[in-house]
Parts: structure tokens; C-alpha cells; sequence
């Protein structure tokens, strides 16, 4: 097991509220562990590197670097964004914005290694395909 190298702490949370320690490049990457959207080293996956959310003009200004402080949030782009997700793979990322602003984010990180942690061996189980990265499990039958 490399859950040593695997981290779910609020330092993984991307401004769009993905948690990226649940995200597939992170838990899977051949290369090394993709160090996370807030991450400044490399190895971020491309479609990262060139995230509109996170590139965006307005979140320079926004001292705690999350889009539920912008004035314009919910914006259009994290509505398509959490459309997406809610869709696929059962996680609002302005539900998990909202928690995090009204519950702080150690609350969150809490509540997020609940949600993602495999009832059979504690791994952590990856939003993209629902499994566990340790042991196989789907989060479905886990639910």
C-alpha cells in the first residue's frame, strides 16, 4: 500500500472545492502523484495546469484562493462544473464550497476522509472511477 505518499488534507482542495486528494491523476498517476491543483511543483495534469477556474482573473484577489469568497459565486463556470460532477460522480463542488465556508475547512477534511475512505481497508476511494485505489472496492457497495 503507498497510502503514505496519499494525503487528504485541506491543502488539496482545489479553489473549485474538488478535493483533489480524491481525484483520479492524483490517486493513479504512474509518473508520481500528481501533487494537487494548489500544488505549485510539476507534474499537475494538463487540463489542470490550464484550468479556467483556477487561472481566473478574480481569484488573484481572494485572499483564501476559493471561489465561495468571490462576489460573482456561484459563477457560471462552477455551475457547469458542478453540474458535471454531481452528475457523474455524486460530489457538488458547491455544496462542498458551501460546507467549507460555513463549516470551515478542517470540518470539511473531516467530513470529506469519512465520504472517501474505504469501509474495507481505509484506503481512498477515487471519485472518477467510485473504487477503492487499494483494494478494488466499488464506493457503491460500500454505501
Amino acid at each position: 500500500m503507498t497510502q503514505n505518499k496519499r494525503t487528504m488534507d485541506t491543502g488539496m482542495v482545489a479553489p473549485c472545492g474538488i478535493n483533489c486528494a480524491v481525484c483520479y491523476a492524483h490517486l493513479t498517476r504512474k509518473s508520481g502523484l500528481c501533487p494537487g491543483c494548489n500544488s505549485e511543483k510539476e507534474g499537475k495534469m494538463g487540463y489542470c495546469s490550464r484550468c479556467k477556474i483556477k487561472n481566473c482573473e478574480k481569484l488573484k484577489d481572494i485572499k483564501s484562493n476559493s471561489c465561495v469568497d468571490c462576489q460573482d459565486f456561484p459563477c457560471q463556470r462552477i455551475k457547469n462544473l458542478d453540474k458535471r460532477y454531481s452528475l457523474r460522480y455524486r460530489m457538488s463542488v458547491i455544496k462542498n464550497l458551501q460546507n467549507i465556508k460555513e463549516q470551515g475547512i478542517k470540518k470539511f477534511e473531516e467530513s470529506e476522509k469519512a465520504k472517501w475512505s474505504c469501509k474495507a481497508c481505509q484506503g481512498i476511494v477515487c471519485v472518477h472511477s467510485g473504487e477503492c485505489i487499494d483494494c478494488g472496492k466499488k464506493r457503491a457497495d460500500q454505501d
